[in-house]
């Protein structure tokens, strides 16, 4: 993740005694000069800040009053998030004797004032709360934060939390540092905030802070944290434990051979990447990922002519809440490495400009990465590339050298397992190891031993379900053999027939001839709709298979045909 903002904390993180440390004011300036943005988030109000800073301007923007209050510069006029704070709770308070001060939407007080305020709020029934600062406590709205606020500030800057970096010390700073892609806190501060952080600054005082932002600089970009709040989860092994991967920052392969489920398992990154809120890039040529088209922000632009206009390919990728999928599907193949190369250049000076995409995935990478005679189309500073190839011996040495994580669905070619082998920790001998690569099933892959998640060994596990489904692409599926132990086995009264479904053309061709009794005992039990969902993660068919448990045998059997036919436009 490219850095672009930097989101500070002030009392007790870059201030100490009202005023802010100079040498972390330093270090903000030099952030800033090299093109990153400064937020100061804090829980002070606009008119108390004025007082305290000596330069306003340090900043790009300010979120005051614990989230509640925005003011960008050079306009200097605030911008309100919520209301005024409530004319009888500040009555109340005042009746109680207790020692508050007002901002334009929240209360501020002393941290023992906090049940006699507690009970003034839940007798008023106001939809208020309480957020703790060490001795201080505020009232804020419910569901006014640091992070609400900041989120909000970074949405009118066209910016992302996934390019930021937060820096805090005290309880009310957790929604911070939570909605940022790196959240630090500093050793002097809060133990609980500490804990709960991806990484910690040590030091004892904000000149330590000024030193971390001078260490981001040089790179700019966001180290990888401790936490496994951004992790991918890719499914499931035999035992039931889940199998997760960190992507942050990582150029991942996933190699297989055609119809073993690449760009099925390629579809669930972004799936998971999207519901996230990362920004991704999809390169598509064969029209694969349209079915994300489904998911929030996600736009699919169809490219029909090599000479096609990309400003609209441009304008997506400034904006940080948007995916794009570039669907060639349409265009002859020999046309293809012309618009990716110039889709490829496009969105690598986004990124360095912007940070945004987040990640870039290219289908059938080997037709445009087999070698590198323009660095513009993969930028290994930048990272954050998702190549999948069913040749990935083909791939130029370059790229292969950068990639991060490998992981393989079925790889039956030799030429192809052996080159993946190059690309992981030796483990096994060659015969093992070309066994476990060819004898994965359609919904198995395997992680290669190259990372801390299977730093010594092929980590196998089943993949997890997808949210969309792609029925064009998964028509390679339907005469695509389960592994074994996953066919369908009919039964008559729990006794085995013989007769086995290694496909869903199978199932499909033996329906219409099934006798009653052995029907009906499946349409009981529900075999049909949980092996659609647990062998190929089709919860639409298993759906369609449940509505057809309520009719009768013979009818039953026509309308799975029917599904069967309808999602995968396959004969029996």
């Amino acid at each position: 993740m490219n850095l672009r903002i930097l989101a500070l904390d002030f009392d007790g993180t870059i201030a100490v005694g009202d005023a802010i440390d100079p040498e972390a004011a330093e270090a903000i300036r030099e952030a800033r000069s090299a093109g990153l943005m400064a937020i100061l988030v804090t829980g002070r109000t606009l008119a108390d800040l004025d007082r305290r800073l000596p330069d306003a301007a340090l900043f790009d923007a300010v979120v005051a009053e614990n989230g509640a209050v925005l003011r960008f510069f050079p306009n200097t006029s605030p911008v309100l998030l919520c209301g005024a704070p409530d004319a009888q709770l500040v009555g109340d308070l005042t009746r109680k004797g207790i020692s508050h001060s007002s901002g334009s939407c929240i209360v501020d007080a002393p941290v023992d004032a906090a049940p006699q305020i507690l009970d003034s709020i839940h007798r008023l029934g106001l939809p208020l709360a309480i957020a703790f600062n060490r001795g201080r406590l505020m009232v804020v709205p419910l569901g006014v934060t640091k992070g609400s606020g900041l989120n909000e500030a970074l949405w009118r800057l066209r910016a992302s939390p996934h390019n930021a970096v937060a820096i805090g010390d005290a309880e009310n700073d957790h929604a911070l540092l939570a909605l940022c892609e790196l959240g630090a806190a500093v050793a002097w501060g809060s133990d609980a905030l500490r804990r709960a952080a991806d990484e910690v600054i040590p030091g004892s005082d904000p000149s330590a802070v000024a030193r971390f932002i001078r260490g981001l600089l040089p790179a700019r970009r966001i180290p990888l944290g401790r936490g496994r709040r951004r992790w991918i989860r890719l499914g499931h092994r035999d035992d039931g434990a889940p199998v997760d991967l960190a992507l942050h920052g990582r150029n991942l392969v996933i190699g297989g051979d055609p119809k073993s489920g690449k760009s099925w398992l390629a579809g669930l990154l972004c799936e998971q990447l999207i519901h996230q809120r990362y920004s991704v890039c999809i390169l598509d040529p064969e029209g694969d990922y349209a079915c994300l088209e489904a998911l929030p922000g996600v736009i699919v632009q169809r490219v029909e002519r090599i000479d096609g206009p990309f400003a609209g390919v441009e304008r997506i990728l400034a904006h940080p809440d948007l995916s794009l999928v570039v669907d060639m599907s349409a265009v002859a193949q020999c046309d293809k490495r012309t618009i990716v190369r110039r889709v490829l250049q496009l969105v690598n000076r986004a990124r360095q400009q912007t940070g945004l995409p987040h990640r870039v995935l290219i289908d059938e990478a080997h037709y445009f990465l087999g070698r590198l005679d323009d660095p513009e189309l993969f930028d290994r500073d930048l990272g954050g590339y998702v190549l999948v190839s069913y040749r990935v011996a083909d791939l130029s040495a370059d790229v292969l050298a950068a990639t991060d994580a490998v992981i393989v669905t079925k790889v039956a070619d030799r030429r192809q397992a052996l080159a993946l082998r190059e690309l992981a920790a030796p483990v096994g001998t060659t015969a093992d190891w070309l066994h476990a690569l060819a004898s994965l099933a359609i919904d198995e892959a395997l992680i290669l031993p190259r990372i801390q998640e299977a730093p010594d060994r092929l980590m196998r596990f089943r993949i997890a379900p997808r949210m969309t489904v792609h029925v064009r692409h998964r028509q390679k599926y339907c005469d695509v053999p389960v592994r074994p132990g996953s066919e369908f086995v009919f039964t008559r009264r729990g006794v085995p027939t013989g007769q086995r479904a290694h496909t869903l053309a199978s199932l499909a061709s033996f329906l219409p001839d099934l006798p009653d009794e052995v029907l009906r005992g499946h349409l009981a039990r529900g075999d049909f709709h949980r092996w659609a969902e647990r062998v190929f993660g089709d919860f639409d068919l298993g759906d369609a298979f449940r509505r057809a448990e309520g009719l009768e045998p013979a009818q039953a059997g026509a309308a799975m045909v029917r599904a069967i036919l309808d999602r995968y436009g396959k004969t029996a």
